[in-house]
């Protein structure tokens, strides 16, 4: 969503001679080979409503800045009500287990059976389950190789809702991700990080930097909290504008104002016209709003700027080269800071590469995840 109080950046990413990468017609990958169709696609799941009433009260625009700084990270949301239809036959209910850690219940999901180093995906958010990934099916391409494992954030999805009185800091976050990992009897892991999920792994990485074999960050938002940035007045001037006038009615909890701002907020994730087109007709999902708020707040309080340059473990850094949801210079700041990291554009995405350019992101990732 776009706000009249926050500053804006003009759009495009800068340049520089880091081995910068495109996902060119060139790239040597066969897309059915991998078994992701150059088009997904898609279909709305029966399995998601629409948000529940009350739910876009509090996404209003009370406090510009944060509202604003909340849509970024709720972008997955706005794709968690769509499944692939592929011939992997994906199921619309994945098969997945709960398990409880010291703090929370949990439920997961591994696919694959491949005996390489077994990949975490750490989705965006936060108050978003990992579904919204789904709009993809790069991650049956990948578990044709290794084990790939999905979870639902504490507080989210099939993990239940918060209890009254439970913590949901960047901390527990942190401590969830872990207790998975020990549960699953992995020593070591490959962790991809999307949206607010790159912040997650970028923090975990951190802590446990000896249980990282290999990071890639995706479209990820800022190591400190207030440092990303938008491109959304800049890039779609004319759809900004039209949700600024939803901003009165959404203040006083109309559902059907929030929902029509958010229909606007989905149609500029995407760099295709015609992705965005999908994306802006889907059926909008339930939201944590009160996960979402949580973490906002613990965020501000940490800056992971002076960590990154202690990674020493191999690092693909990932942004579309037109995310208006989190301008490309936050992701080239990130893989500046980290030494020896890799960077990769992807020329015909916005925030979510692996939709629009399915075949190029398995190429790139995969040759990455290949080296020692």
């Amino acid at each position: 969503m776009s706000d009249p109080a926050r500053a804006v950046i003009g759009p495009g990413g800068p340049g520089g001679s880091d081995s910068m990468e495109g996902s060119s017609e060139g790239v040597g990958f066969s897309s059915e080979a991998a078994g992701v169709p150059r088009t997904a696609a898609l279909r709305v799941n029966p399995e998601f409503s629409r948000m529940r009433p009350g739910e876009g009260a509090a996404l209003g625009r009370a406090h510009h800045e944060e509202v604003a700084v909340r849509m970024l990270w709720v972008a997955g949301a706005m794709l968690a009500f769509v499944s692939i239809s592929n011939a992997a036959g994906m199921p619309a209910k994945p098969a997945g287990a709960l398990f409880k850690s010291a703090s929370a219940t949990l439920w997961y999901e591994v696919r694959g059976q491949g005996d390489g180093m077994p990949l975490m995906v750490v989705n965006g958010g936060p108050g978003v389950s990992h579904e919204y990934l789904l709009v993809s099916d790069v991650w049956d391409a990948f578990a044709k190789r290794r084990r790939v494992v999905f979870y639902d954030q504490r507080g989210v999805g099939r993990s239940g809702a918060l209890a009254k009185g439970q913590s949901c800091t960047l901390a527990d976050q942190i401590a969830d991700l872990d207790a998975l990992r020990a549960h699953l009897g992995y020593a070591r892991m490959d962790v991809l990080g999307h949206s607010w999920g790159g912040i997650l792994a970028m923090a975990y990485a951190a802590r446990h930097p000896d249980r990282i074999a290999h990071l890639i960050l995706c479209d990820s938002g800022a190591p400190k909290w207030d440092d990303t940035k938008f491109l959304f007045k800049d890039v779609f001037p004319e759809i900004a504008e039209r949700q600024e006038g939803f901003q009165f009615a959404e203040q006083l909890g109309d559902t059907g104002a929030a929902n029509a701002d958010f229909r606007d907020y989905q149609s500029m994730l995407a760099c295709d016209p015609g992705n965005r087109a999908i994306l802006r007709e889907r059926r909008l999902p339930p939201f944590a709003a009160a996960v979402n708020s949580a973490i906002i707040a613990d965020l501000k309080k940490y800056d992971l700027n002076p960590e990154l340059p202690k990674f020493g473990f191999p690092t693909l850094v990932i942004t579309g080269r037109f995310d208006a949801n989190v301008a490309p210079g936050v992701s080239w700041k990130i893989h500046r800071a980290i030494p020896k990291s890799e960077f990769a554009v992807f020329e015909r995405s916005g925030h979510l590469p692996f939709f629009e350019e399915p075949a190029a992101f398995v190429e790139r990732v995969e040759r990455f995840l290949a080296a020692p």
